[in-house]
């Protein structure tokens, strides 16, 4: 996968029935993102995390103009890229691909299914939004088809503002998502048990659905 470092846990792809790539945050780590495997308790789910260089995915806000931020920020989409081609190729159908992320890894990953938009697995970001300055256009081409996206944020997050992750959760509801947005009040900048439980959800109903097919 060129050169991007690429963690792995739970099962092989080989024999899972489901595979998620989970994105970090600004100065976390792929590892760090691969400890969720086991609290989210699915141990049918190839769980891949791509490594940031630096481990950063861009260099200022995801608010800051967008040139700012290249050629980072395309280098990181691309990394999404092919490491969504990667499952793929090994027979998943994007059906079956939930694409996680938190904080900056967050942004990442519902700026990418918004570019990207198509049917799958589902998307999810924690304490996250859109990228972007304000006023950014939200005129996405495609649809995710009825998705199951999931958006969690604190109300009072530092670096998230809550007028960005409701636009954000607007864009995606436009684009076809199907839509859960929960604002935690006074919540840190952090991963909650609320929020497990809903990716514990979207998981299972996948390995559900595989089991039934």
């Amino acid at each position: 996968m060129n050169n991007t470092t690429i963690a792995a846990a739970g099962a092989p792809l080989r024999r899972a029935k489901a595979a998620m790539i989970m994105m970090h945050g600004r100065g976390g780590s792929a590892e760090s993102m691969l400890e969720f495997a086991g609290v989210f308790a699915q141990p049918d789910i190839a769980y891949l995390a791509p490594q940031a260089p630096g481990s950063s995915w861009y260099p200022y806000s995801f608010m800051a103009p967008f040139e700012q931020n290249e050629p980072a920020l395309s280098q990181a989409l691309a990394t999404v890229a092919r490491a969504a081609s990667h499952v793929v190729g090994h027979g998943f159908a994007p059906e079956r691909l939930v694409m996680l992320g938190f904080s900056q890894g967050g942004c990442l990953t519902l700026e990418y299914a918004a570019r990207n938009a198509q049917r799958y697995g589902g998307v999810v970001g924690l304490s996250a939004g859109l990228i972007g300055p304000p006023g950014t256009a939200r005129d996405y081409p495609g649809s995710l088809s009825g998705t199951p996206v999931f958006v969690g944020c604190s109300d009072i997050d530092p670096h998230i503002p809550l007028a960005r992750v409701q636009e954000s959760t607007a864009a995606l509801r436009r684009l076809g998502g199907d839509l859960i947005e929960r604002i935690y009040p006074d919540m840190s900048h952090t991963i909650n048990d609320d929020e497990v439980k809903h990716v514990r959800s979207i998981l299972a109903g996948l390995v559900q659905s595989r089991e039934v097919a």
